[in-house]
């Protein structure tokens, strides 16, 4: 599964899932560019961490839901690294709202930062990778709510599902092309987001009771996952979702 030579963007890569994305794809030989808009220091110890390693990583500063920003993140990896190999669309917040209690505000906000950002990063991707000539990988970060409904979450869940059509039908679109578009879909994780459920004792056994493999995934369980998509090793998977979810989406019986 090696990414030798490899220069990968993941966006909103200095925290959570994101950081473990990016130590996996730097464990597997790619250079990195890690996208983050706030806590930079977190950023620094990062590329800290990978580059005491051996490992190859940047740091960049960009608002993924403007063009600027995801046009600055590409321009970083090719100064950097000489070429643009793989996207991930890692990026993404959550605000719990039903449908009857969401206001514009906070709908365009989510659907900015998890999908419009996606859909944008993967056309300056894909522009990229054509123009390269050689293709190309873009790693959507989706969630089983881009299946599963999650009432009390309606503008999360909605940007998700939208992120589904988006890989399906970008990576029909580009497939001819020698451009690869495939979501990663992660159930339960132990990361901040999941902090106050982790730390109630009832809260964490009532949901790994809903998980078939009793446990919530660790974020490296993630990142490894998307290491593989990039590789050559899934050269045949695209306009697809690979769910991560330990099974909950089978056994959820009772959250």
């Amino acid at each position: 599964m090696g990414l030798e030579g490899k220069s990968v963007v993941v966006t909103g890569g200095n925290s959570g899932i994101g950081a473990a994305i990016v130590r996996s794809l730097a464990a597997a030989g790619a250079g990195v560019v890690i996208d983050y808009v706030a806590h930079p220091e977190d950023t620094a110890d990062l590329v800290k961490e990978i580059t005491a390693g051996g490992g190859r990583a940047v740091g960049v500063e960009a608002d993924v839901t403007t063009s600027a920003g995801l046009d600055k993140l590409i321009g970083a990896a090719v100064d950097e690294f000489g070429r643009l190999d793989a996207l991930v669309n890692n990026a993404g917040i959550e605000k719990r709202h039903s449908l009857l209690e969401v206001d514009e505000e906070t709908f365009e906000k989510v659907m900015a930062v998890n999908l419009k950002s996606a859909v944008f990063g993967t056309q300056r991707a894909a522009k990229r990778f054509i123009e390269q000539g050689t293709g190309g990988v873009v790693v959507n970060i989706s969630s089983v709510h881009e299946d599963w409904p999650m009432p009390g979450n309606l503008s999360y869940c909605v940007s998700k599902g939208g992120m589904r059509m988006l890989t399906r039908t970008a990576g029909v679109e580009l497939g001819p092309q020698g451009v690869r578009v495939v979501n990663v879909a992660p159930g339960a994780v132990d990361t901040p987001i999941n902090a106050a459920t982790m730390k109630d004792d009832s809260q964490r056994q009532k949901l790994q009771n809903a998980i078939p493999l009793r446990t919530v995934a660790d974020p490296k369980e993630i990142g490894d996952v998307v290491a593989f998509v990039v590789s050559d090793a899934a050269r045949y998977m695209t306009a697809t979702t690979v769910f991560v979810d330990g099974g909950i989406m089978q056994g959820s019986v009772g959250l």
